[in-house]
């Protein structure tokens, strides 16, 4: 091969289009990071990706019941463009009766809320400064008193006794905001409490 021949068929080799690339998940072991990726730090979230319209709420309900509860997640705002972040529901009936305590970056704050007949009325709320990335929430009630913390400060404190009875806890977002949730869990033990 002529040295002219071999450079211009090095030259067409270069700038010939990449071959077409499938990624298939199907084998890569169950909550672990699929190979040749990298994830967010966390092996397994649960990770809210719906975007629905502007008044949705979008909930994921355990089937375990509570009724007083200190209880605490993690949480990553990925992406929204009508919201961001996402909350703690507890002493849920169904997806329109509960208490939701909910942090969104976009609008920099920290509020709890009843949502009673779907329809979401506001008790109280903090102005948060946007920093990091990661957040821990911790919602406790006891009784008709409820404490919300945002990354180990107290910012919420109301009484309510809208719901009185135990309840389902879950997690919440709005609209359109696609967020991660890790470790929920129960914070410390609730004294009367079954703790299963």
């Amino acid at each position: 091969m002529s040295p002219r021949l071999a450079v211009a068929l090095a030259l067409l080799l270069a700038v010939a289009p990449p071959k077409p690339r499938a990624w298939n998940f199907g084998a890569a072991p169950l909550g672990a990071t699929p190979p040749g990726f990298t994830a967010d730090g966390m092996a397994r979230v649960l990770a809210q990706l719906a975007t629905n319209p502007d008044k949705t709420f979008n909930v994921a309900l355990s089937d375990e019941i509570r009724e007083d509860i200190d209880i605490s997640v993690r949480l990553k705002a990925v992406a929204g463009e009508f919201d961001q972040g996402g909350g703690l529901v507890w002493r849920a009936r169904d997806k329109d009766n509960y208490y939701v305590a909910r942090y969104n970056p976009l609008e920099d704050n920290f509020r709890v809320y009843k949502v009673e007949g779907g329809k979401r009325t506001q008790f109280q709320s903090a102005d948060i400064p946007r920093a990091g990335s990661w957040h821990t929430l911790r919602v406790r009630m006891i009784g008709d008193r409820i404490t919300c913390d945002l990354d180990g400060k107290r910012y919420l404190e109301t009484e309510d006794h809208t719901f009185p009875d135990a309840g389902k806890v879950g997690l919440w977002t709005k609209s359109d905001a696609r967020t991660y949730f890790f470790d929920l869990k129960d914070v410390e033990p609730v004294p009367g409490q079954d703790q299963r």
